[in-house]
């Protein structure tokens, strides 16, 4: 079974959910999405029922504070492991060659040395470039620059047994990455709040959209499902409710819009 596990879906600022990441269950595996802002990592994973030393491969998608430094969190617990012998296997980091040095420069600011040690032996910082194939979970992923307006940023499409689902990063798709996301079964985007809301939290301002502009995309790329996250949290007893009453005005594929620990099935 493949499914999407839901650890977080807030923006930077949340403080009554996480931030959005997320772990691609797979046949063979899986695939952790970035990683929050900090230990709360650990805990959406302990919710979720997945093990930390369980995971095998880390995507950052990019540097911003909620996306990265959960990834210290991790490498502090998997590394303790595999230091006392309870955990086998390596930890592969992926994320773009701008990111591998301040990975390393903050695991090794606020770690031990017998930590930092596992560095090139047991854990792995690999970065990928734009339009690069790589084999995780048994399944192909391509990588792609998704052409970021803030700081350099990766998304990534992967072929499923369900067919391709494509993570678009944390801002409005790029016109140069719309062929990652043609004809998905599952397309992953960002919606930072309500059309009928965007005056009050100014969304283009902080080059992100609204779940309309993510349905009106959706339903010009021909996507099958469309899933909604990092969003504000002023209302989150009825944001699925109110996301996906605007998202379905513009397209009539499957809608989703999680909560934190929701489990997609794909």
């Amino acid at each position: 079974m493949e499914r999407i596990h839901v650890l977080g879906t807030g923006n930077a600022l949340v403080t009554h959910c996480y931030n959005t990441c997320f772990y691609l269950e797979l046949d063979e595996g899986g695939l952790l999405v970035d990683c929050g802002g900090g230990n709360g990592i650990l805990r959406q994973l302990e919710d979720a029922g997945i093990d930390p030393l369980s995971i095998r491969h880390i995507f950052v998608s990019h540097e911003h504070c909620d996306h990265i430094l959960g990834v210290v969190w991790l490498v502090r617990m998997i590394g303790t492991a595999m230091n006392k012998g309870s955990r086998e296997g390596d930890l592969t980091i992926h994320c773009h060659a701008g990111l591998a040095e301040p990975i390393l420069t903050f695991c090794c600011c606020t770690l031990g040395a017998k930590l930092t040690g596992l560095f090139g032996r047991r854990i792995h910082i690999r970065p990928v470039a734009d339009g690069e194939e790589r084999v995780i979970g048994g399944r192909v992923f391509t990588f792609f620059d998704i052409r970021s307006t803030k700081a350099p940023q990766f998304g990534f499409a992967a072929q499923l047994a369900a067919g391709r689902l494509a993570f678009m990063g944390d801002e409005p798709v790029n016109p140069a990455c719309e062929d990652h996301a043609r004809g998905a079964r599952w397309l992953l985007s960002e919606a930072f709040c309500l059309a009928a809301e965007a005056d009050r939290f100014k969304p283009y301002e902080k080059h992100h959209s609204t779940a309309a502009d993510a349905a009106r995309l959706a339903a010009r790329l021909g996507a099958e499902n469309l899933v909604l996250w990092h969003t504000e949290e002023s209302d989150l007893a009825h944001r699925k409710a109110r996301y996906t009453t605007e998202a379905q005005q513009f397209f009539a594929g499957g809608v989703y819009v999680p909560d934190d620990l929701d489990v997609i099935d794909l």
